[in-house]
């Protein structure tokens, strides 16, 4: 019977962690969104892309694919740092749960931003 109560209460306590998302997150909690500014640069559209993670870790080291991405709008290489034909981001530093990390580009169309790959940091 100990035994039994044992294993219930492990599975309980591992049900609640998971229910809260304290296990470890992948890309896929990365999100990423666009929308204009409503801004031109050189008579082109202003874009404004946020990155967020919907998991309660950071995630750092996040590298992105972006297939013939362009801009006008010069962009700080410690910001969106393209090697190899991936875009490294925000200098590989963090993007912290409930905190965007955003940038702008401009260009006559949005460019579709994909996830390549990103360390999870749990505390």
């Amino acid at each position: 019977m100990a035994t039994f109560l044992n294993v219930l209460a492990a599975l309980f306590f591992f049900s609640f962690i998971v229910s809260k998302g304290y296990c470890q997150c992948t890309t896929e909690n990365l999100q990423i969104k666009q929308k204009q500014t409503g801004k031109q640069v050189q008579s082109k559209p202003e874009w404004k892309v946020a990155i967020s993670t919907g998991c309660p870790c950071a995630q750092l080291e996040v590298k992105l694919a972006c297939d013939g991405f362009q801009t006008v709008e010069a962009i700080d290489s410690s910001v969106l740092a393209k090697s190899n034909g991936e875009y490294l981001v925000n200098n590989g530093q963090p993007i912290f749960p409930n905190n965007d990390f955003s940038f702008t580009y401009a260009w006559d169309t949005s460019f579709q931003f994909n996830t390549l790959s990103s360390q999870v940091a749990c505390s």
